[in-house]
C-alpha cells in the first residue's frame, strides 16, 4: 500500500514510542529498522493490531508512503544519518520530506538541508525532548525547516506533541539547524538545572546532613512552589528509593560520576565562539568533567586539607530556605544566559527565533518543564526584544528578594568546603552585569603593555583607539 501518513526509521525505545504516539493520534505510521528481526519484533509486539506498517527494505518502506513521502530518521547522530539519507535519496522525489529527529549537531543540518534543498528534497531537523516517556505520550518538539516543508508535518507533530496551558508544545523554530540549534541549547540548559540541584543538594548534606526521607521532603515542599518543575520533582523521588541489595538510599550507594552525550559541550563551545558568557551551564559541563575524574578526586582527598567548621549553629530551616532562594536565583540565570545565546545565534544564522515561542514549548513534554516557565513566556510576549531576562521586572523582583540569602549560602559553601560553581558563577554572572565599572580597565592595559593591543578613553568618542608608550 502507499497511503501512510508517515513513517519512521530506527526502531530503538524513542522511535518505538515516537511511532505508538502517532498511531494514538490517528495517524497511520509505516516503519523500518536496519536490523529486520527488530522490526519483526515491534510488529508481533507493541505494534501488533495497530495502524503500523513494518517494512523490511527501504523500498518497500518509502513505497509504503502517501506522496510528498514525510520521513523521521531516529538514529545515531553523525555518519549514521548520513549513511540512511545517501540511502533513501534514490528512492525519493522532489517535495519530499526527511526528517532527522535525533540529537545531531546544528552545522551537520544545515549542511544537509543544503544538499538536499538543491535536489528538491525538504530536510527537517527536529529536537524531541522528553525522553522515552516523552516520546509515548507527548514531547516538546522543535522543528528547523523551510516554512513549505513546515506546512506539511505540522499537522502530525503538532498533534503528537505535549499540550501546556491549552497549547501544543511545538513550534516552527525556522529555518534549517533552528531546531536542532534550540535542542541543543535546551540541553545545555538541562545540565545547569540538574547541577544547581546537584550543589543545592551538596551543601544541605554538607552543612545539616538530613537523612533520605527528610531529602525527599525538602524537595517536595520546594516542588509545591516557585521551583515546581518535572526535574525537582524527579529528584524528591529518587531519595525515595531504597536499594534492594543493601537497603539504604540508593542514591548514597550510587557511583559520583557523571555521564554527557555531547550537546553540553556543544553548548557551551559555540556561546564560547560568539563571544557569549555561559557561566553556568559552562560549570555543569565542567562538573561532570571533573566528577569523572574519581579516581584523581580520591587520591586528593588523602592529601589535600579543607575547612572544619563543625557542626552548625545556624536555624536549620532558614537555611534550608536559603538554598531554595539561591537555586531559584541561579536557576534564572542559567535560562537568562541560554537565551542570551539563543539571540546571538538567531542572529548569527538569520533564524528570527521567537523567545515566548521557545519558552512556551518548553512548559511541558520537555526535561526542563517548569512552572516558571510561564513567567518566562510572558516576559518575552510582553517584551520581544527583553535584552536579558534579569532585566524583566517580574524575575529583577526575584532576585532582588532572594539576593541575601543567594550571598548567604555562597558564604556558607566556602566556610564548609563544599564546591558550588554553578551557584557561585550564576552570583558572579549577576555582579558582573550590575556592575558599570569592571576592572577590565587594568586588564587593557596589561594587553597594550605588552602587545600593543590599544584601547578606549573614558574622555573620548566610543570607538577611538589609543596606544601608550608604557616604557
Amino acid at each position: 500500500m502507499s497511503g501512510c501518513d508517515i513513517g519512521l526509521i530506527g526502531l530503538a525505545v524513542m522511535g518505538e514510542n515516537l511511532v505508538l504516539n502517532m498511531e494514538s493520534k490517528g495517524f497511520h505510521v509505516a516503519v523500518y529498522n536496519r536490523t529486520t528481526e527488530v522490526t519483526d519484533k515491534f510488529a508481533e509486539g507493541r505494534a501488533k493490531g495497530k495502524r503500523i506498517t513494518p517494512c523490511k527494505t527501504l523500498e518497500s518502506f518509502v513505497g509504503a508512503l502517501a506522496k510528498p513521502r514525510k520521513m523521521q530518521i531516529m538514529v545515531k547522530a553523525g555518519g549514521p544519518v548520513d549513511a540512511v539519507i545517501d540511502q533513501l535519496i534514490p528512492l525519493l522525489e522532489p517535495g519530499d520530506i526527511i526528517i532527522d529527529g535525533g540529537n545531531s549537531l546544528w552545522t551537520d543540518t544545515q549542511r544537509r538541508e543544503k544538499r538536499l534543498k538543491e535536489i528538491g528534497i525538504h530536510f527537517f531537523g527536529v529536537g524531541v525532548s522528553g525522553g522515552e516517556e516523552g516520546a509515548l505520550k507527548g514531547p516538546s518538539i522543535m522543528p528547523g525547516g523551510s516554512a513549505e516543508g513546515w506546512k506539511a508535518i505540522a499537522p502530525i507533530y503538532t498533534k503528537i506533541a505535549a499540550v501546556a496551558e491549552g497549547e501544543a508544545c511545538c513550534r516552527h523554530m525556522g529555518t534549517d539547524g533552528a531546531g536542532h540549534y534550540v535542542k541543543m541549547v535546551h540541553n545545555g540548559i538541562e545540565y545547569g538545572d540538574m547541577q544547581l540541584i546537584c550543589e543545592a543538594y551538596a551543601i544541605l548534606k554538607a552543612v545539616l546532613n538530613p537523612t533520605a526521607e527528610e531529602f525527599a521532603q525538602i524537595f517536595n515542599d520546594w516542588n509545591q512552589g516557585d521551583l515546581d518543575s518535572f526535574l525537582i520533582d524527579i529528584t524528591a523521588k529518587i531519595f525515595t528509593h531504597k536499594d534492594p541489595e543493601t537497603g539504604k538510599p540508593l542514591v548514597d550507594i550510587i557511583v559520583d560520576k557523571a555521564g554527557q552525550k555531547g550537546t553540553g559541550k556543544w553548548t557551551v563551545g559555540h556561546a564560547t565562539e560568539m563571544g557569549v558568557p555561559l557561566s553556568v551551564i559552562a560549570s555543569a559541563v565542567e562538573g561532570r568533567i571533573l566528577s569523572s575524574l574519581r579516581a584523581e578526586r580520591l587520591e586528593a582527598s588523602k592529601v589535600l586539607p579543607g575547612p572544619t567548621p563543625g557542626a552548625y549553629t545556624g536555624d536549620r530551616e532558614a537555611l534550608i530556605v536559603a538554598v531554595r532562594d539561591a537555586l531559584y536565583a541561579s536557576k534564572i540565570i542559567s535560562y537568562a544566559q541560554g537565551f542570551v545565546q539563543l539571540g546571538a545565534a538567531s542572529e548569527l544564522y538569520g533564524w528570527k527565533l521567537n523567545f515566548g515561542d521557545i519558552s512556551s514549548i518548553w512548559r511541558g513534554g520537555c526535561i526542563i518543564r517548569a512552572r516558571f516557565l510561564n513567567r518566562i513566556t510572558d516576559a518575552y510576549r510582553k517584551d520581544p526584544g527583553l535584552k536579558n531576562l534579569i532585566l524583566d521586572p517580574y524575575f529583577r523582583d526575584i532576585i532582588v528578594n532572594t539576593q541575601a540569602n543567594w550571598r548567604k549560602v555562597a558564604q556558607v559553601a566556602v566556610e564548609y568546603g563544599v564546591a558550588t560553581p554553578a551557584f557561585s558563577s550564576a552570583l558572579s554572572y549577576y555582579d558582573s552585569y550590575r556592575t558599570a565599572r569592571l576592572p577590565q580597565n587594568l586588564l587593557q592595559a596589561q594587553r597594550d603593555f605588552f602587545g600593543a593591543h590599544t584601547f578606549e578613553r573614558l574622555d573620548k568618542p566610543e570607538g577611538q583607539f589609543f596606544h601608550n608608550d608604557w616604557f
